[in-house]
């Protein structure tokens, strides 16, 4: 893995690459609110395996990168972000663009207007999400995943924001959630949604609400019976993943 800093719309972003000299594809990971991209080695590491050149970057006020400590005041200024995130790869691969929770939202707005060969959503922020109505509360690390290690890292990590949301953050994501509700369905764009059943923290019901309003033709889901939030740190990790590889190569090998 390399690190390296590239301009973003509200100062430097850190930026990790998994490189991979044989690559055909390129996976874009946007995490979700308040953790780093560093929280995803396990799912880079499965991507290579699979052919993948693999970026992602932290989030505006997020990690390694500048800004203030989980303030996001506009969302388009991070999708934006994310553009800049695919060029620091140099690449003219197919683009496969994976955002979980928060970054699920970026993503599908980034996808609406800058569509990718390939789109997967992990617990994405869509349609009606019950989280703007309790801004005063942190994330429960023991809603993240039934393995209890998962909690316990996310509870010790120094890069992960453990405070609640903040005001400024709550009011740019509402106006998001809007903008990408209403904006284009994704008619014509592949794309897979992953959610665990048992998912507190943005529920299963609440995100369907917006995947009816974006799904196109070639719209796929999988809902993880049990699973909380975090799929791809949930104890049936590798099924999660094998169900990503598994959906890329069908698109790739579709053109």
């Amino acid at each position: 893995m390399i690190e390296s800093n590239v301009p973003g719309h509200a100062g430097e972003l850190a930026v990790r690459t998994w490189p991979n000299l044989d690559a055909d594809w390129l996976a874009v990971i946007v995490h979700g609110y308040g953790e780093h991209s560093g929280r995803y080695g396990h799912v880079a590491d499965a991507l290579v395996e699979a052919g993948a050149l693999v970026v992602a970057a932290d989030l505006v006020g997020h990690g390694r990168s500048e800004g203030e400590r989980a303030v996001i005041a506009d969302f388009d200024g991070v999708v934006a972000d994310v553009g800049a995130a695919v060029s620091s790869a140099a690449s003219d691969l197919p683009t496969v663009l994976i955002g979980h929770g928060e970054g699920g939202l970026i993503a599908a707005r980034y996808a609406q207007g800058n569509p990718p060969a390939a789109l997967v959503l992990s617990a994405p922020v869509l349609g009606t999400w019950e989280g703007l109505d309790r801004p005063e509360e942190p994330v429960d690390p023991e809603l993240l995943s039934r393995d209890p290690e998962v909690g316990k890292n996310y509870a010790s990590d120094p890069m992960v924001w453990h405070g609640p949301y903040k005001r400024e953050t709550l009011e740019a994501l509402e106006r998001a959630l809007d903008e990408v509700n209403y904006g284009p369905a994704l008619e014509h764009l592949p794309t897979l949604w992953l959610h665990g059943a048992a998912d507190e923290l943005v529920p299963l019901a609440e995100t369907r609400t917006g995947t009816d309003r974006l799904r196109g033709l070639l719209f796929e889901e999988r809902v993880y019976p049990g699973a909380r939030h975090e799929v791809f740190n949930e104890t049936n990790s590798a099924e999660v993943l094998a169900d990503v590889v598994d959906f890329v190569r069908r698109v790739l090998a579709s053109g």
